[in-house]
Parts: C-alpha cells; structure tokens; sequence
C-alpha cells in the first residue's frame, strides 16, 4: 500500500437498511485481502445496532470494533482513516464534513447530498483536506451495466443513441396506518424515488450516454398519503409521480417516468433505441439493464445480454478484468467499498467520486427544480446554484 502503515482504520456510521449490505460487501473483501483494512468501529444513534454491526464484524475479523452513539465522540476517540457513511440522506454533509475534517476518507451513500449545496459542502471539504469523498454507486459496476456501456460505447452495437423510453406505471393503495419512515419527508430524503433509487438511473444515464443538457419535468404526489409516527398521522411530504423529458449534451433525448397513483393496468417499459436498433431492458426503471435484456437489432438479429456479457467478459484483458471485478467481485456494493478501500491504498481517485456523485444527483434536482418552476431547467444551472426553487426550504432548514 502506498501510505506508510498497516491496516486502513474503517469507521460504519449508520447500522441500519444499506449498511447492512455493505458490511456484507467487507466481509466477502476481508476474504481476499484480509491484509487491506479492518472495521474499527461502528456508529449509530441506535447503539443496539451498532453493537449488532460490531458483534457482526467481530465474527469475521476476529477483532471486535468499538462502538459509538456518536460521530463526534468517534472521532474524539478513534484514530481512523476510513468512514463508510450510511445514514438518511439529511445527514449524509454532516457526517461527511465532520470526518473530512478530521483527516477521514470517506464513502456515502446515494443521494451524495440532501441538495446540491450540502453535496458541495462535502467537495470543498474533501479539497481542503485533501482526502477522498467517494459516493457509494454499485449499479454502474454490475457486469450487465459493464457490458451495456462497451456494447453502446465500444461496439456501437445499436448506432447513434437517439431516445430512451424508461415508464413505469403501478398502483399502491394508500394507507394511513402504514408506520412513518424518513424518506417520506423532503426534508429528510431530500424528495422522493427521483433522488432515491433515482439516484442509480441517473448515475447509470450519464455513464451510458453522458451528461444531461436541460430538463423539462412535472412531479405530482396524487394520492392523499400519510404515515402513523408514534400515534400521529403525518401526511407523506414527497411525490409519488413524475413524467420528465432528459435532453442529453450528445442529442439523446429520454422520457423517464413513474407513478404509483395509476389505478387498474400496471406495466413498465424500457427501451434505449440508437439508430441501428435498440436495447429492451426487462426490469424496473431504476436499477437496469438486467440480465433478461436483449440487443435488437434493425436487421432482425436479437442478441440475448446474457449472450453478449460472456462476449464482454471473455474478451476482456487480465489488466481490464483486474480494473472492473477484482478478485472477481462481480456485486456492485462490494465492488463500490473495494473501489474505495483500493484508492486510499493506493492513492488514486475512486472511479465514482463525489462531483460525480453530485452531478447524477444534480439531474434528480432538476427535475424537482423543473416542476417547481413550471419551465425547462439546464442541469449546469441547478449546479451552479442559478436555479434553487425546490431546494431553497430544504437548504434552509439544515443551514446550507
């Protein structure tokens, strides 16, 4: 390893919903490079399960992590040089920027911040201290999606992508006895499945066909939904539909959609056409390609993606097959987290880093900004912060 001693120190902060699948992710790493790094301590307001995520840790490494209610005490306490950032997305620049400036890497989870501003605050302060900010996107690492980019990008399989077409359309009956969660409040999750699993189809979007140009968007909550927290009902504060037009810097142009307000016919589709055919995924409109998609082609030829990953994969050089599934990790968590581990060791930048991390999420945000303001917005712009409807309320309650 490049830096001068043992170990990498990793700190878990927040032991809750997607921590558990990442520490999963260290425990298959450990496997292989038990030498790179050990969880040194595990954090959560919920000690309980911090100390669930210590015991947990303890049974693979033999070594049982300290456990903290909090981050601050954490970093008071801990010599570290790693926190894997888990917790809902309003804390995402809290944490974040409290490690950085205490000299800690750090890894976060999607959405990289509540909002544009707090995910620039985590930048700065990874600049400042000259450490790495990481966002925690395992989709794009999947070998569908591998395959996908150097199908499109290298092969030019389906010629010059034109339109993309990624509809879903449900029915969830609303239900005001369901139990409260935090994504159902703005200002918590920063919005709704725009920015959540949003995150991945955006992050995805931009490494298929590269960054989007302008949006034009409505987003509507529907359905009257509320949530029981503790004995009160609180009404549901983010959307549960929206219909948005993406018109990429290339030329592509892609209608992204989905509701779960649409009573009596369910159906999703996906399709990403080019001029020489088209790609038809078979699942949702958030986490694709998957493996039951296929290649058709103008000509007639339909090539399964099972089929042409095994192409992909069986073409690839030891150094490529080295750089995307190391060890032959093929799961994007555990990919992301050794991407992670592996640039702090060695000193390189992630492959999916937090101005990347920021900028799928900027197309989250214009979307929101689109419908806030009833006019096309550029995604520059919501960067740069020219555009801020939406986000303003949001930016304001945490001080940004």
């Amino acid at each position: 390893m490049k830096r001068g001693m043992g170990k990498i120190r990793l700190a878990i902060i927040g032991c809750g919903g997607m921590a558990r699948g990442h520490l999963r992710a260290y425990e298959e790493i450990m496997k292989r490079r038990p030498d790179l790094f050990e969880i040194s301590a595990t954090c959560d307001p919920e000690i309980g399960r911090a100390s669930s995520f210590a015991e947990r840790a303890e049974g693979f490494q033999g070594k049982r992590p300290r456990v903290y209610g909090s981050v601050e005490e954490m970093l008071r306490e801990e010599e570290l040089d790693a926190a894997d950032i888990c917790t809902p997305h309003f804390d995402h620049h809290i944490s974040g920027v409290a490690c950085l400036e205490a000299g800690v890497n750090v890894l976060i989870e999607k959405p990289f911040g509540v909002t544009v501003k707090a995910s620039k605050k985590i930048i700065e302060a990874a600049e400042r201290s000259g450490k790495i900010a990481a966002t925690a996107e395992n989709i794009r690492r999947g070998p569908n999606q591998r395959t996908a980019w150097w199908a499109i990008n290298e092969r030019k399989l389906i010629g010059s992508p034109r339109i993309f077409y990624a509809i879903h359309a449900g029915w969830s009956e609303p239900n005001p006895k369901d139990r409260w969660h935090w994504r159902l409040d703005k200002f918590l999750g920063g919005g709704g499945m725009v920015m959540d699993s949003g995150a991945h189809f955006c992050d995805t979007m931009r490494y298929l066909f590269g960054d989007v140009d302008y949006v034009f968007a409505r987003v509507e909550m529907l359905e009257r939904r509320s949530a029981m927290r503790g004995d009160v009902q609180v009404p549901n504060s983010v959307e549960d539909t929206w219909i948005a037009t993406l018109c990429f810097k290339n030329g592509m142009i892609g209608v992204w959609s989905w509701t779960r307000s649409a009573p009596g016919h369910e159906f999703t589709k996906v399709v990403y056409y080019g001029s020489d055919g088209a790609l038809l995924d078979s699942g949702d409109v958030f986490h694709g390609p998957f493996e039951d998609a296929q290649f058709l082609l103008k000509d007639g030829t339909s090539i399964p993606m099972r089929d042409l990953r095994k192409e992909f994969l069986d073409g690839l050089s030891e150094q490529e097959r080295d750089r995307l599934f190391p060890f032959g990790f093929m799961d994007g968590v555990v990919l992301e987290c050794y991407d992670f581990l592996d640039a702090i060791a060695t000193g390189r930048k992630p492959e999916v880093d937090g101005v990347d991390g920021m900028k799928a999420k900027a197309i989250s945000e214009a979307i929101f900004e689109s419908a806030w303001s009833k006019e096309p917005v550029r995604v520059d712009d919501v960067i740069e912060g020219k555009v801020e409807g939406f986000q303003k309320e949001i930016n304001e309650r945490w001080g940004l």
